[in-house]
This record gives structure tokens, C-alpha cells and sequence, in this order.
């Protein structure tokens, strides 16, 4: 019975793995409309009409898909809108966060790994370790985001 217990935890844990990726991927889609939306409007290309199209094509595109409704896509254009590069929150994270400097930036293992042996190497933040992977402080923000909403 040992040995069925071992495959039943893989099994959970594969399974919360794959819905934390699921999950991830509607955080990243959800702030892409929204700054498709954000962006259109704010242009004055689109207006609650287009909107209200774009509700009416995505659904009849994707029967049953929810989340999607003229509310909802305005959700996704406020959430883009609290999160986004010029956003007050962000302002506030990286007053938070303060400067990143090159030095910070670090490989993702000395994070993960930690030896018995004594070495320069520190654990540091998970913060400093996306810097290395992103190309703005837009996508570091995004990134940490997810990481929070995901654990």
C-alpha cells in the first residue's frame, strides 16, 4: 500500500502543477486583452460598441467559453489598467522593491539549490532572480504577479 500512496502523491502533485500552469496562462491572457482593450480605447479606435462586438464574435467563436461578456472584458482591461507599467500599484511596487542593481541579478539555481558547503553565493529573492529572464520592469512585475497568485 506504500508503494500506491507514492504514485497517488505524484499524481496530486502533477495534477496541481498542470492547474497552477492553466491558471498562469489565464493570468498572462486576461492582462493581454486587457491591455488590447486598454489601448484601443484609449486610442478612440474602440468604443462600448466595438466592445460589445468583440464580446458577441469571441463567443459565438468559442460557444460556452465564459468570462468573455462585455463585463468581463472591461474586467480584464481594469486589471491591465491596476497592473500595468504606469499603474499607481506598480509605481508603488517598485518604491517597495527600490532599485534593482546588475549585481542583483543572479542564476535561478543558487535560489533553488543550497549546499552544506560555505560559498559567496546567497539565497536570495525570487524578485532579483526574474530580473534575469525579463525584458522590462513591466514583465518582472507581471511575472512576480503570477508567482504570487500562484502559490
Amino acid at each position: 500500500m506504500i508503494e500506491f500512496e507514492e504514485i497517488v502523491r505524484l499524481i496530486e502533485e502533477s495534477r496541481n502543477r498542470a492547474f497552477q500552469k492553466v491558471n498562469e496562462e489565464l493570468v498572462l491572457l486576461y492582462f493581454t486583452v486587457g491591455k488590447t482593450v486598454s489601448v484601443r480605447v484609449a486610442e478612440g479606435t474602440w468604443g462600448d460598441k466595438t466592445v460589445d462586438e468583440l464580446s458577441a464574435y469571441i463567443l459565438n467563436r468559442f460557444p460556452g467559453l465564459s468570462g468573455f461578456t462585455r463585463r468581463g472584458l472591461y474586467r480584464m482591461k481594469q486589471f491591465y489598467e491596476t497592473y500595468s507599467l504606469d499603474s499607481d500599484c506598480f509605481k508603488f511596487w517598485l518604491e517597495f522593491h527600490g532599485t534593482v542593481q546588475p549585481s542583483q541579478i543572479v542564476s535561478p539555481m543558487v535560489t533553488q539549490i543550497k549546499t552544506g558547503k560555505k560559498t559567496n553565493n546567497q539565497i536570495v529573492s525570487p524578485i532579483a532572480t526574474q530580473l534575469q529572464v525579463a525584458d522590462n520592469k513591466q514583465d518582472i512585475f507581471v511575472t512576480t504577479l503570477l508567482t504570487q497568485i500562484s502559490e
